[in-house]
């Protein structure tokens, strides 16, 4: 019996050795990702202000993928590079109010590399939930300095928060920080790929620039205006060039360190830049490389993004390819370069690039990606959508995305149908020449290819549901709600056909919980109180209500006794017979 458990022992220290040695072999991996920076928004794209010398050094000194595409929006890139897998099965739809929310039964590349013996660290910007079990944290990254929502400043919180001197989320803590957001990722990044150890790393900088609102030092825009450049161009100009600047400070830390042989660096965008939303949302003068469309188009100036790497130990200099690549492809193609199997329970979408990247290979597998976005939880068939081989492209357009929350009535449906659009987007790559009436063939074939991958995406989707906030957990048991996270159909209606409207036409939802029992302080950050009211509280068979006063900032329940279960948590006041939500809900488990 002793000889069996000490065999089991060795063969336990040996096995454990043998991944150890293992790990150390593996290469380190950065993936550094912009926010917003278009195809154009790059030196040697031909942009005629800009210079990102030290973006384009990873090219140099590795490959670059000329025609690499995204999705057109953020959340839904962030899912589909983290899963390998198309955004509409992680439940990622758009950017805010549940559509970002990506179900926690998926498996990211940072629980991969976790435990693989990795070192994971994320720096930036998340835009999956901020909430348990949604947080980094909860999808495989040990390390986490992150903003809320979508981008500082915005709904998600805290209010007030600016690119300057931000609160941020560390590892789940609220604390401020000094210094631009930017320099700040980049900092905690650089630290993180500087800790000394055996483990290799993975490190996910992700900045927000240069998303809206436009802010920066004052020092990196001015150049730009002196070129008698817009304003807004200035400004962005600026941030892109504080992305390019601290893209070198990672890229000396790594020769310094002696680690650059083997450590992969990735740099991309989430999406192409915003020139515009709606016919009349301009943003002028943005050099976009002759591309059509916007942020959130289907066309390629909303999805085709710069795209470089280099791992000196494996790639050589210089490699240009036109070869189609997409955020699907990371996942699986960085496991390849790891040495981990991709296994049949993770149903990858993505294909691995890796032997493009080695130039082991001039083309790849052929197939069709696809891209579609809308807003709203509820993916509608034929809305906007694009279906692109690596010649030809068939787009469903729409100007205005954002306004798709109904259903189409089947003569709309039609009309779109019938208008769609064909693209030789080899030979017309700014997608000019509308060749659909010549290729009906080509049309009907890759809108059957369309229709089988919406029916199979949207039915997994269909089957996981709406991911939901976890209140009172060991994991999080106090819970801020914003307004960035609540759903509803006041919520929806926010958008329509007819353009956008402003936020304050909609000032209600609810927030899907699943609760632990105990019981609860919940508070309500309030808006402007108008004249005397009631605050409400309902969750299942609860119905709380408190007296507020003309001008009351805050509201407290004490002592709510909440149940083990799951719904819809309505929190609201009454000033007059229409309800207004909070600012923010907090909701602390005390027992």
């Amino acid at each position: 019996m002793k000889l069996k458990r000490e065999f089991s022992l060795l063969v336990f220290f040996v096995l454990w050795i043998s991944f150890f040695v293992q790990a150390q072999d593996r290469p380190n991996i950065i993936l550094m990702m912009s926010d917003d920076q278009g195809y154009g928004d790059i030196g040697a794209h031909g942009n005629p202000y800009l210079k990102t010398p030290n973006i384009e050094a990873i090219g140099e000194e590795g490959v670059e993928m000329t025609h690499f595409f995204a999705y057109p929006n953020c959340s839904a890139s962030r899912a589909a590079i983290l899963t390998g897998r198309y955004p509409y099965r992680t439940g990622v739809t758009a950017v805010t109010q549940v559509d970002h929310f990506m179900n926690t039964q998926e498996t990211t590349i940072a629980e991969i590399l976790s435990d693989n013996g990795y070192r994971t660290g994320i720096f930036g910007k998340w835009h999956l939930g901020d909430n348990a079990p949604m947080r980094p944290t909860d999808q495989g990254f040990q390390e986490a300095l992150v903003h809320k929502g979508g981008g500082i400043g915005q709904a998600a919180g805290p209010a007030g928060n600016t690119y300057f001197d931000p609160i941020l989320e560390h590892n789940n803590v609220s604390k401020k920080y000094e210094g631009y957001c930017d320099d700040i990722f980049t900092d905690a990044a650089i630290d993180f790929i500087s800790k000394k150890g055996k483990q290799p790393f993975f490190a996910y900088l992700a900045t927000n620039l240069p998303h809206f609102p436009l802010q920066v030092p004052d020092e990196k825009a001015q150049p730009f205006r002196e070129m008698g450049l817009h304003e807004d161009n200035a400004l962005t100009y600026g941030m892109l060039d504080n992305i390019d600047g601290n893209v070198g400070r990672v890229l000396k830390r790594l020769k310094k360190l002696g680690i650059e042989e083997n450590t992969i660096v990735i740099f991309l965008s989430d999406n192409g830049p915003r020139t515009r939303r709606t016919k009349n949302d301009t943003y002028p003068g943005r050099w976009v490389a002759n591309l059509r469309g916007t942020k959130t188009s289907a066309y390629d100036n909303g999805i085709r993004v710069p795209f470089y790497v280099k791992w000196p130990k494996a790639f050589k200099k210089g490699i240009t390819t036109n070869q189609m690549g997409t955020a699907i492809d990371i996942l699986p193609t960085l496991l390849d370069a790891c040495n981990i199997p991709v296994t049949k329970e993770l149903k990858v979408d993505g294909q691995s690039l890796l032997p493009l990247w080695k130039g082991e290979t001039n083309t790849l597998k052929k197939r069709t990606y696809f891209v579609q976005m809308h807003y709203g939880p509820t993916p509608f068939k034929y809305m906007h959508f694009s279906a692109r081989t690596q010649k030809y492209k068939l787009v469903s357009p729409h100007n205005f995305p954002h306004g798709i929350v109904h259903q189409p009535t089947d003569f709309e449906l039609k009309n779109v149908l019938k208008n769609l659009e064909l693209y030789d987007v080899e030979n017309d790559p700014s997608e000019r020449k509308n060749i659909a009436g010549q290729h009906p063939e080509i049309v009907d074939q890759l809108l059957e290819e369309y229709d089988t991958w919406f029916d199979e995406v949207t039915e997994e989707r269909d089957a996981s549901g709406i991911q939901r906030i976890h209140l009172g957990t060991k994991a999080q048991l106090h819970t801020n709600l914003s307004r960035f996270d609540w759903g509803g159909p006041r919520v929806i209606s926010r958008f329509d056909y007819g353009g956008p409207r402003v936020i304050e036409d909609n000032q209600l939802g609810y927030w899907q919980v699943t609760t632990e029992a105990g019981n609860y302080e919940v508070s309500y950050d309030l808006p402007e109180v108008p004249k005397d009211g009631i605050a409400h509280l309902k969750y299942n068979d609860i119905h709380l209500k408190q007296a507020i006063s003309k001008g009351q900032k805050k509201v407290v329940f004490k002592d709510v006794q909440l149940p083990k279960g799951e719904g819809n948590f309505h929190a609201y006041f009454k000033t007059d017979r229409l309800a207004t939500g909070p600012l923010f809900v907090d909701i602390t488990k005390t027992k």
